[in-house]
């Protein structure tokens, strides 16, 4: 169902831009406050604002040199509108005055090929430098239009609850268009974006919301039945979960996380899942007595590091303009911290699955390079032979480490590294 396109449509979108650009909180939380502060929006008027807000995030920068000069909030949306959404004059008629035709024309007139290379690409200098050095020119553009495109709908099979082929059916029946996912063996791509936070598959913990790419990491740490494991890094317990099943609710699985609000966020999904042997705890940092008393004893540890999320810039426009070099390097120095402590707990024959939601080699592959000249203890073992045990081929991705991008994978960007304790 669309929405009809009003003033007051348009002036919805034009409040929560206003928000947005301050750059104070994470886009997605400012939306959804909006939106619950202005509940007579329906799911149609919702869909528009959302899409047409994080249109602007997304291409900010050829918005701005399109709109030359002109950029109060409300041309910025019109630009967003003609440009990336593909509006007519004759669609924008509701909220377009006689005034802004001509130069909403020109702006959309103006070809891509004129734009310099990071404004082409939409991403600030300092991160289009980095990517063009690891990717060269023509690869980070195709990257950065794939990261320009929202995200697709991805699930996960709760195996405990269900299989692939019966959520597909259960799907199909209630009209929702699915398809099973390519690279994980318990995803499922949706066509479109449903609400689901009310449908009874999800009420009964039959599938959670993740990234195809972000489930790879659970086959990659492979918990086996009856073993200890740690989640380092739990957050919000979507790949606790991941770990959980695949362990067949058996074992020990610990989900460590600084933040209260991110383990509360965990506690209705958990109870969803049917899961028994997932046991929540909040650190103080990666030095937790809690952690300490756990050295040696562990068989897995997943370490999905805290990053700058520029992998998830499809879902997350804003962070490529919150982010910076300077933020960039003091995470990696936490990162090889976070590292190093969740090492200890391993035992000896065990092993540790590093991973990030970011495309930088700062917070990836020099991350685990330094840590394996500093821990000779640990080998690197290639990501794709663990896949492969799994039925799981990833095209494309050379070297030992798991790289997914966006526009080879449609995927999230995600890395991931092997790193295994000798026995």
């Amino acid at each position: 169902m669309k929405a009809r396109f009003t003033p007051a449509l348009f002036a919805h979108a034009e409040a929560v831009l206003g928000l947005l650009l301050r750059f104070e909180h994470p886009a997605d939380a400012v939306v959804s406050r909006y939106f619950r502060e202005h509940r007579q929006l329906g799911h149609a008027d919702r869909a528009f604002v959302a899409e047409t807000v994080f249109a602007v995030l997304r291409r900010g920068r050829s918005l701005e040199a399109r709109c030359a000069g002109k950029l109060s909030d409300r041309n910025r949306l019109l630009a967003a509108l003609a440009v990336t959404r593909g509006w007519s004059q004759r669609e924008l008629a509701p909220v377009l005055k006689a005034s802004e035709e001509e130069w909403l024309a020109a702006a959309k007139a103006l070809p891509e090929a004129e734009l310099p290379p990071a404004v082409r690409c939409d991403l600030p200098d300092w991160l289009y430098e980095r990517l063009a050095a690891q990717f060269g020119a023509a690869e980070v553009l195709a990257l950065a239009q794939a990261l320009n495109q929202p995200a697709s709908l991805d699930l996960r099979v709760n195996t405990l609850k269900t299989n692939r082929e019966a959520l597909l059916a259960r799907l199909a029946a209630d009209g929702i268009a699915a398809v099973p996912g390519p690279l994980s063996p318990l995803a499922v791509r949706l066509r479109d974006k449903p609400a689901l936070a009310r449908h009874p598959l999800f009420l009964e913990g039959a599938f959670e919301v993740q990234d195809e790419g972000s489930q790879l990491l659970g086959y990659l740490l492979e918990p086996k039945r009856g073993e200890m494991v740690v989640d380092f890094c739990a957050g919000a317990g979507g790949k606790t979960l991941l770990l959980g099943a695949l362990m067949k609710n058996t074992g020990r699985l610990y989900a460590f996380d600084v933040s209260d609000k991110r383990l509360a966020n965990l506690k209705p999904r958990l109870a969803r899942s049917g899961l028994s042997n997932v046991h929540p705890a909040r650190i103080e940092h990666e030095r937790d007595s809690k952690i300490k008393r756990l050295a040696g004893k562990v068989d897995r540890v997943l370490v999905d590091a805290p990053c700058s999320g520029l992998g998830t810039l499809r879902r997350n426009p804003d962070l490529k303009w919150r982010q910076s070099a300077d933020s960039v390097a003091e995470l990696a120095l936490k990162q090889a911290a976070i590292l190093a402590a969740a090492a200890k707990l391993v035992r000896p024959g065990g092993r540790v699955v590093y991973a990030t939601c970011s495309l930088l080699t700062a917070e990836n592959d020099a991350i685990v390079a330094a840590f394996l000249a500093a821990h000779p203890e640990f080998t690197l073992t290639p990501a794709a032979g663990v896949l492969a045990r799994h039925g799981i081929a990833v095209d494309g991705d050379a070297g030992d480490c798991l790289h997914l991008l966006p526009h080879r994978h449609n995927t999230d960007g995600f890395f991931a590294a092997v790193l295994d304790k000798r026995p």
